[in-house]
């Protein structure tokens, strides 16, 4: 009888442990489930607590969503440069003659001084302020080649923080840190991001490393979600004056180098906007 009780107890504890294992496989197959309806790639499951097998299956799984992230922010690029070649040549085909025909009529004396120059001054200006807007479209589709090699970063940061001695930075990288990348490519690309955040009124910016990715922190005004949505599309912008490329161009610099640039969607403690720089 004692046995026969010990083994019911056994079986019960251990039918007790794998219903709670099950339930805990379940509910991570809901939370991936509702990352990919809501087309969030980057979710990362802890591998703790799953048997050997399981561990497999998860970092397979953590993998995959990074790699399908990564497939996805290229192909959306590829989308806007292939759109941005076909209209950056339209428009010039457009632009050239009408430009070309209003300095010369406004060379005629006999356009000097009457009513006409005005008007065509007027049709000058607008097709050559079109034209600084294609440039701007052109530098979307031409970017140079990038050359790696292998970066001390601590040594590269602190060029940057150099530049800004206004701001208040957190660095916090491991010692002997390198990153293979273009230095000057990535050097713009954190200007780019230093330039907006104090554009933002942030004081402080926060530079620290996790797992396979870097943390560009800072304290401006938070990016509401309808906004969050769009800085990555190129010419958008909220500043008066501002040109929206900032961003979209940096993110392309860095999928040139095998970086993916992503706003977080929960910032970094202590401040109110977060770059996750990920390789």
């Amino acid at each position: 009888m004692i046995i026969a009780g010990a083994i019911i107890i056994a079986a019960a504890i251990i039918a007790v442990v794998i219903y709670r294992h099950q339930c805990l496989l379940r509910d991570r197959a809901a939370l991936m489930r509702d990352a990919m309806r809501h087309r969030d790639f980057s979710f990362k499951l802890p591998v703790k607590g799953l048997l050997f097998g399981e561990r497999a299956l998860q970092r397979a799984l953590n993998e995959m969503g990074h790699d399908i992230e990564k497939l996805e922010a290229h192909n959306e690029v590829e989308s806007w440069q292939r759109l941005t070649r076909v209209l950056t040549h339209e428009i010039m085909n457009v632009m050239a003659p009408i430009q070309s025909i209003s300095q010369a009529y406004l060379q005629d004396p006999d356009i000097k001084e009457t009513p006409y120059e005005e008007g065509l001054r007027a049709i000058l200006d607008s097709s050559s302020g079109l034209a600084v807007f294609v440039s701007n479209y052109r530098k979307m589709t031409q970017l140079q080649e990038p050359v790696l090699r292998d970066i001390d970063f601590n040594t590269f940061c602190s060029g940057i923080t150099s530049l800004y001695p206004e701001m208040s930075w957190e660095v916090s990288l491991p010692e002997n840190m390198t990153l293979r990348a273009d230095e000057d490519l990535l050097r713009q690309v954190f200007i780019n991001i230093v330039k907006n955040a104090k554009e933002a009124d942030a004081g402080k910016i926060g530079i620290r490393n996790k797992d396979s990715s870097l943390l560009i922190s800072n304290d401006g005004h938070v990016i509401p979600d309808d906004v969050a949505r769009e800085i990555f599309i190129p010419f958008f912008t909220t500043k008066a004056g501002g040109s929206g490329i900032g961003l979209s161009l940096s993110r392309q610099v860095l999928m040139s180098q095998g970086f993916i640039l992503s706003l977080a969607e929960h910032p970094e403690r202590n401040y109110n906007v977060t770059f996750i720089l990920e390789w």
